[in-house]
């Protein structure tokens, strides 16, 4: 694998869950990679994403091995953590990192999970394993062309998908943004804000999407913040009002079958453990729900 990591698995399973809970197999024997992308370099509002990785991690060993909902036990899924990215302070790097590795993972037959850090790090990820949609959860549409100088910000992750070629872009659960972002989204997106989804129901959303998606490969980005702030306040963005966590596990059980990459991004870890815990628990249904439907 790539010289870009400063932690391997190797060895560090001594080390305070410096890697993901039942992550034990081998990078060749394994269908599924996750890595951390500790960055924050962009946040606009509050800082602390770059703790995300170890916090997600952390919170997968409260976890039994056994899902009840497929009936597997994880630790007989082949899946690793290969740790965490030396990640450039430079976004535009940063984004060339995660498409190294990412691509590595996915040209090596590979599932790449990310762990967030900031959202900037998906556009790398999209990059490289180049779906037909993106689907994303955000309460942000994240569709500025820049922000604070760069391109790159985790204000434009979403406009720079539409940049990589990917048209067919899927938001859910966005409240936020400008005139401008709102009228993008309207032209070039399908869209479903949180009010959409509390109207219609996520099943119906849901519904709708799958009917959309068919049998095109899907790149599925989960942003914290989606979920209402009152609910998991660990967040550098943090916006009221937004989607359940019990809405979230829906779309990741819904359309992890689809998807040929996955990340859990923006979580700031400074509340009292409830937004990295069910980021834990969205990795775990994302490798179940992906590895029950190839079988």
């Amino acid at each position: 694998m790539s010289d870009l990591f400063w932690l391997s698995k190797a060895g560090m399973n001594e080390l305070a869950h410096l890697h993901f809970a039942d992550a034990d197999a081998s990078y060749e024997d394994a269908r599924y990679a996750v890595f951390g992308v500790p960055y924050d370099g962009t946040t606009s509002f509050r800082p602390g994403a770059r703790f995300g990785p170890r916090a997600i991690r952390e919170a997968s060993f409260n976890f039994e091995s056994y899902e009840p909902s497929t009936g597997i036990d994880l630790y007989k899924v082949p899946f690793t953590d290969l740790g965490d990215l030396a990640v450039s302070k430079v976004p535009e790097d940063l984004v060339d990192q995660v498409a190294d590795v990412a691509g590595e993972i996915g040209g090596d037959g590979k599932v790449p999970v990310m762990l967030g850090g900031e959202h900037t790090a998906t556009i790398g990820a999209v990059r490289a394993v180049q779906p037909d949609v993106y689907v994303v959860c955000d309460a942000h549409l994240d569709l500025r062309d820049e922000l604070d100088g760069t391109p790159y910000s985790h204000g434009c992750v979403t406009r720079r998908v539409l940049d990589l070629g990917v048209d067919d872009v899927v938001i859910i659960g966005a409240r936020s943004g400008d005139r401008e972002q709102f009228e993008v989204a309207e032209e070039r997106t399908r869209l479903y804000t949180a009010d959409a989804v509390r109207e219609r129901g996520i099943a119906g959303v849901l519904g709708e999407v799958l009917a959309h998606i068919g049998d095109k490969k899907v790149y599925l980005s989960i942003d914290a913040d989606a979920i209402d702030c009152c609910l998991t306040p660990g967040l550098g963005t943090p916006e009221p009002f937004g989607m359940t966590p019990l809405d979230i596990r829906e779309v990741v059980r819904t359309l992890a079958p689809h998807a040929v990459g996955f990340d859990y991004v923006e979580v700031a870890p400074f509340d009292s453990g409830q937004t990295a815990a069910v980021a834990a628990q969205m990795v775990r249904e994302f490798i179940a729900r992906h590895w029950v439907a190839e079988r």
